[in-house]
C-alpha cells in the first residue's frame, strides 16, 4: 500500500490522546476481562457502552489534547510521512475512506458527516462511556468517533495470527468507517437489538461494515482528494488485499472462539465467522458497490 509521496494530510480529522488520559475513575482493564472481550469477539466493534464494558473515567485535558494533536500534525504532512511512520498511516487511512464516502454519498444524493478517529493508549472516555484497549477499535455513534489503540495492531499480528502489513491496518481503519456510515444511514438504530448468534442482527451489522471497507478498497486508488484532484493512496497490491482478507479472518468468531476457548459456539457469534468476513470484504472490493452489502437481505 502506497500513498502520493507529495499530497498533504488532512490531520484534522484525527484527535490524538495517547498518553493523555489522567488516573483514577476506570475500573475496566486487562487480564480477565480483556480476555472476554476476545471470547465474545468483540473486536471492531461498536461502542464499548453498547457492549456492556463502560464505566465511570475521565476525559483528557484540553492542554494535553491540544498538545498530542499538534504533534501529530507536526510529523504528519504527507503522503511520504504515511509511507513511513504508522500513526501517519492512519490519518492517510482516514483521510481517503472520508474523501471517497464524501463522494460517494453525494453521488447518491445523500450528505455525509465527517467522523473524527481517535488515537488512545489503553483507555478513553467516549459519549458511549469508558473503555480500554481490550473491547479493541470500535465506533461510537454517540460521538460519531472511531477510537483506536495503535498497539492493537501488534496483537492482530501475534495474538491473532493475521499476517498483518500497512493494508490489514487499513481495513481495520475501513471497517470502524463502514459503521458511520451506517449510523448515517440508521442502520446502527435500527439493529441494535442485543441479540447474538450466526443469524443476528450484530452479525449482519458487522458483515456489511466489512463490506463496505471493500469498497472504500475498491476505489481508493481512484478517489482524487479535493486539494490535488489526484488521490491519496497510489498503489494497492493483490499482497495488500491478501493482508487484509487474512485479518479479516483472524478476528473472525469462530477462530477467535476456537483460538481462546477450544471450541466454537455460533449462538454466541456478534461479529461473523472468517468466512463470512472474507466473503463480504470480497464482495465490496470486487463489486465496488455498497448497494451489494445488503447483508440483512
Amino acid at each position: 500500500m502506497q500513498f502520493d509521496d507529495d499530497a498533504d494530510l488532512d490531520t484534522s480529522q484525527v484527535q490524538d490522546r495517547r498518553g493523555g488520559v489522567p488516573g483514577g475513575g476506570l475500573t475496566i482493564g486487562g487480564g480477565i476481562v480483556g480476555l472476554l472481550a476476545l471470547l465474545a469477539g468483540l473486536f471492531f466493534g461498536i461502542g464499548p457502552e453498547e457492549l456492556g464494558l463502560s464505566s465511570g473515567g475521565q476525559s483528557p485535558t484540553a492542554a494535553a489534547s491540544a498538545s498530542t494533536d499538534a504533534q501529530v500534525a507536526q510529523h504528519c504532512r504527507t503522503g511520504k510521512d504515511a509511507n513511513t511512520r504508522q500513526d501517519c498511516r492512519i490519518v492517510a487511512v482516514v483521510n481517503s475512506a472520508q474523501s471517497f464516502w464524501s463522494q460517494e454519498l453525494a453521488r447518491r444524493g445523500k450528505t455525509y458527516t465527517p467522523a473524527s478517529t481517535v488515537f488512545f493508549t489503553g483507555r478513553v472516555q467516549t459519549a458511549c462511556g469508558a473503555a480500554t484497549s481490550a473491547v479493541g477499535p470500535f465506533y461510537c455513534p454517540g460521538d460519531r468517533k472511531v477510537y483506536l489503540d495503535l498497539g492493537f495492531f501488534d496483537e492482530l499480528k501475534t495474538k491473532f495470527g493475521a499476517s498483518g502489513g500497512p493494508f490489514a491496518q487499513a481495513y481495520v481503519v475501513a471497517h470502524e468507517y463502514g459503521h458511520h456510515i451506517q449510523n448515517l444511514q440508521g442502520t446502527l438504530a435500527r439493529s441494535q437489538d442485543g441479540q447474538k448468534g450466526a443469524g443476528s442482527a450484530s452479525v449482519k451489522v458487522e458483515l456489511q461494515a466489512d463490506c463496505y471497507a471493500g469498497v472504500w478498497a475498491k476505489h481508493a486508488t481512484t478517489t482524487p482528494e479535493k486539494s490535488t484532484g489526484k488521490p491519496l493512496v497510489t498503489q494497492l497490491t493483490q499482497g495488500d488485499i491478501k493482508d487484509g482478507l487474512s485479518a479479516a479472518a483472524a478476528v473472525g468468531d469462530d477462530r477467535i472462539q476456537e483460538r481462546f476457548q477450544g471450541r466454537v459456539t455460533p449462538e454466541s457469534w456478534t461479529h461473523g465467522s472468517a468466512a463470512q468476513r472474507q466473503q463480504w470484504f470480497t464482495t465490496g472490493y470486487s463489486t465496488g458497490d455498497m448497494g451489494r452489502c445488503d447483508t440483512f437481505r
